[in-house]
């Protein structure tokens, strides 16, 4: 039996849930997850919600079906097959306990996705990728020739198809271009505590920031160098007997749950842009498969 996400976001108004609602089960779908959320500061509505197609309504037909509905509300939308795996590409430089992290997760099933290759600027983990049998793609990056590798980067985005580049601790700064052309389509980790705030009432800009919490920042990558939309943040106590080699061990767990939990919730199609935060939208029945993330 089929299974699909459709995500909404509009202005928000009375009726909404009541539309799309009664369209789906008009047509013979049950929706079995539903979440979403009026944010009262932008008046923008959020929705996100799972269902079965129970008498044999295909994609296309229950995407011509709904566009009236969308269209009432002028609403932005998607529907997604829930059975697709999102195609990914990972970069890496020359810390690879990210990379590692997201290859055991999804070699065990817990994290379904496409893994289409592996753009790196040095040859550390060539072998790693090479026995997962994933494409490697070694692009050596100076600043005579950064250009040149930035072109050949999209050239492999291209040829793979890949829906999602993932910075598994990629060390090069992405130019604007790819950032512009590939905007809600990276993710970075950030191996340090974002935003950090200055001047007057940091609380106030921390809300309009979107802050989740304090520890290592999985957020979208922009033109303004680690100051994307924040996905996710995590968090570790440390005490006074640990050493600053223990400090990097925490820290690189950190990381990588973050990092791993990120992924997860944009494969699923949980977060919403809004502006410069996201929504993100609890894991829906099932959508774990054997691990929880983090």
């Amino acid at each position: 039996m089929p299974a699909y996400v459709l995500t909404i976001s509009c202005q928000s108004t009375r009726g909404i849930v009541a539309s799309v609602t009664g369209y789906l089960a008009g047509i013979g779908c049950n929706i079995v997850d539903s979440s979403q959320f009026d944010d009262l500061q932008t008046g923008l509505f959020f929705m996100r919600l799972t269902f079965m197609s129970e008498e044999g309504a295909d994609q296309a037909a229950i995407e011509k079906g709904f566009k009236p509905v969308a269209d009432t509300f002028a609403m932005n939308w998607e529907l997604h097959n829930s059975e697709h795996r999102m195609k990914v590409l990972l970069m890496v430089s020359r810390f690879g306990h990210c990379l590692n992290d997201l290859l055991y997760r999804w070699n065990i099933g817990a994290l379904p996705i496409d893994i289409v290759g592996v753009v790196s600027n040095h040859f550390d983990y060539q072998k790693v990728i090479v026995n997962n049998d994933i494409p490697f793609h070694h692009i050596k990056v100076t600043k005579e020739n950064k250009p040149q590798a930035e072109a050949r980067l999209m050239e492999v985005v291209e040829q793979s198809g890949a829906e999602l580049i993932v910075l598994a601790r990629y060390m090069q700064v992405l130019s604007d271009a790819v950032c512009k052309k590939m905007s809600g389509r990276i993710i970075n980790i950030h191996h340090s505590f974002l935003p950090s705030f200055k001047g007057a009432n940091p609380y106030k800009q921390a809300y309009e920031r979107g802050v989740k919490l304090i520890g290592a920042t999985a957020h979208y990558v922009t033109e303004d160098l680690d100051e994307g939309p924040i996905i996710e943040q995590d968090v570790a106590r440390i005490t006074h007997a640990q050493s600053p080699d223990d400090y990097v061990s925490i820290g690189r767990d950190v990381e990588s749950q973050a990092l791993a939990r990120a992924v997860h919730a944009h494969i699923h199609h949980r977060v919403f842009m809004n502006g410069n935060k996201t929504i993100v939208f609890p894991a829906s029945p099932g959508s774990y498969k054997s691990e929880r993330m983090g």
